[in-house]
């Protein structure tokens, strides 16, 4: 796998830097994209030295760009874009919603993850050998929503048509799209549920998690099948979080 090249999005903490180091220890070459230098160098110190550090406003068409143009002019291809950048925003009321808040989470989750794989497209068509791979991290919300989640849940539900639009634009070009829809990974970001979040049912409670290990793990799968194969959607979930079922 020496050979292979990633680009992976949201790369200084949580899922991102869990993929990222599970994909170098794999012998990937890969690009660390983030808004902050500082915790994407935390990244590559702490298992990936040979990567290639270039902070990034996935919001920003022209930081993508140069994101694209920069990954083409030091590695030469792109085998796989792991479009994992989002945030969750603020549980917040349908009716109390501040439309800045919706729009900075739709900016990230979806036009965000769209002009990424638009720039990884862009440049796996273009190349010789053509072709490569993109998964996009969805989530458990891109099935259900949690409550006070309406920016996020349609966000996640929007990156379910992203991967399906990107899977039959692909084809032509031996470009597959996969998505990983996540729950309850243990990172920052989902540090709450051990103490307790709220629930369909209006109560709080606990809930569990499961090692991000897990998932990172299962993106290396999907990331390293041939091309003639494709994990469209996989879902990864801590076993007993409240998801199938009526709770």
């Amino acid at each position: 796998m020496s050979q292979q090249v990633a680009v992976v999005t949201g790369a200084g903490s949580g899922v991102g830097r869990a993929v990222a180091l599970e994909l170098a220890g794999a012998g990937w070459q890969l690009v660390l994209a983030g808004r902050r230098d500082g915790p994407l160098r935390e990244t590559a110190r702490l298992g990936a030295p040979a990567a290639t550090v270039i902070p990034t406003d996935v919001t920003d068409p022209a930081a993508v760009d140069a994101l694209f143009s920069e990954t083409a002019d030091r590695h030469g291809r792109l085998d796989l874009l792991f479009n994992n950048a989002g945030t969750f925003g603020a549980a917040t009321p349908v009716e109390d919603l501040d439309p800045a808040a919706w729009r900075a989470v739709v900016e990230l989750n979806l036009t965000g993850a769209f002009l990424c794989a638009q720039g990884a497209f862009r440049l796996m068509k273009a190349q010789r050998p053509q072709g490569g791979r993109i998964i996009n991290n969805g989530s458990v919300s891109a099935h259900a929503p949690r409550p006070h989640s309406i920016a996020y849940t349609a966000s996640k539900h929007a990156v379910t048509g992203l991967t399906k639009s990107l899977s039959l634009d692909g084809r032509p070009y031996r470009i597959a799209c996969g998505q990983i829809d996540i729950g309850n990974a243990a990172t920052d970001m989902t540090a709450a549920m051990t103490s307790g979040v709220r629930q369909a049912d209006g109560r709080t409670a606990p809930e569990p998690t499961m090692d991000v290990a897990d998932v990172a793990r299962t993106v290396r799968h999907m990331a390293e099948l041939p091309l003639e194969a494709n994990v469209q959607f996989a879902t990864v979930m801590a076993t007993a979080m409240p998801y199938i079922g009526r709770g």
